[in-house]
């Protein structure tokens, strides 16, 4: 199998030669067009042999948008989180092969794309229901890097998915409690079996995942600390032990004197729900447990976190505004940003600091109110601070 360049107008083309057809005797050729410069021809049509040689494609001019999907969910997956896999082939399989997946993948146009989120917002969802703009949008993100590799693979000219128009996501109003209504959870779910896990989500901001994922050896209260060094998440509903997402999520994170003494009376608790059990209990080390001493499914905390807001009477809140909650509260107290990310484990303080940009405005104003009085000349020399 060989191929070359041609130049056709003011771009190029590469022909892959495909042999002859067996029944005729016929020359067969893939002409694939497009192509900007001659390098970028050429980086195509060696990556076009290299699949014809691994017989991963007959013939890439024939690759529906599907098959070409499906081909590259399989060789991305071991290069994802377990998760980010599972989300991918979701979204190809329920969002985008039922309707486009028929079409040619080199003729696949920004048109097509625009149409598919057109009709995905309209009724892409559930028994036809619209899906919502942030879904869509991601649709479009994971196509972006499906297609990208097509362009790579040599599959493809160009990407489409740069040129196709996906709704626009609104940012949704973060809503988080305040500090009296903080303590009115914390005081509605005193003596409740999984009191601790409520107040370590809403005094250090973890995920639900890492507080599923928490295992004694994980907390140390001679000094005061609890160590990230996984999550447990749902992938199909079936509960999967993961690393954390980046370098940052694997932490410590200081613990104060009320998170302590609620983990304190968690574990004397548990040990009585062990005794109590026998050889019924399972024990698998991680703090926060289901009556039989099995790790908790991430959901399901979830679930039981709307069950005590309710019971709270509170204002509704999601379990993840529990983290922002956490956050809001540390920036409010004049927490350092920097301090915060380290906190909840972002990749950056740049997230911190726009994720929480409306706390952090209001602290603006504060600041420059201090150092103004730091700058102001007292009127009553007797009145000024001592250096």
């Amino acid at each position: 199998m060989r191929g070359s360049i041609v130049k056709r107008g003011a771009g190029y083309t590469y022909v892959l030669e495909l042999g002859r057809d067996a029944a005729t005797g016929k020359r067969r050729q893939k002409w694939v067009g497009g192509f900007r410069t001659k390098r970028e021809a050429e980086a195509a049509l060696t990556a076009a042999l290299g699949r014809l040689q691994a017989g991963q494609f007959a013939d890439p001019g024939r690759t529906t948008v599907g098959e070409f999907l499906e081909h590259w969910l399989d060789s991305v997956a071991p290069t994802l989180r377990e998760t980010t896999a599972a989300s991918y082939r979701a979204t190809c399989v329920n969002w985008v092969i039922p309707s486009i997946g028929s079409l040619r993948l080199a003729s696949l146009t920004p048109g097509h794309l625009t149409q598919l989120y057109a009709s995905l917002t309209t009724n892409g969802g559930t028994g036809g229901r619209p899906l919502s703009a942030r879904s869509v949008r991601y649709a479009h993100v994971v196509l972006g890097r499906a297609m990208k590799d097509a362009v790579e693979w040599g599959m493809l000219a160009r990407n489409p998915v740069r040129s196709a128009h996906p709704p626009r996501v609104d940012q949704p109003v973060m809503r988080v409690w305040d500090v009296a209504q903080a303590r009115q959870f914390i005081a509605s779910v005193a003596g409740d079996r999984l009191e601790a896990m409520w107040v370590v989500l809403i005094t250090t901001g973890l995920r639900r995942g890492e507080a599923a994922g928490l295992r004694w050896e994980d907390v140390d209260f001679d000094a005061g600390t609890l160590a990230v060094r996984r999550a447990l998440v749902s992938v199909g509903y079936e509960v999967k032990v993961t690393e954390p997402k980046t370098a940052k999520g694997r932490r410590s994170v200081a613990l104060d004197d009320l998170t302590v003494r609620a983990l304190r009376a968690h574990r004397a608790r548990q040990a009585e729900e062990a005794l109590a059990a026998g050889d019924l209990w399972e024990r698998t080390g991680y703090v926060f447990v289901r009556d039989d001493g099995r790790p908790l499914h991430p959901e399901r905390i979830g679930v039981m976190f709307a069950q005590r807001v309710k019971a709270s009477g509170l204002p509704p809140i999601r379990l993840h505004d529990l983290r922002h909650t956490s956050a809001t509260l540390a920036l409010a107290a004049g927490v350092h940003p920097k301090i915060v990310q380290e906190r909840l484990g972002h990749a950056s303080i740049s997230i911190t600091l726009d994720t929480y940009s409306h706390v952090v405005a209001g602290l603006q104003h504060e600041a420059a109110q201090r150092v103004a009085d730091l700058l102001a000349v007292p009127s009553d020399p007797s009145t000024a601070p001592a250096s």
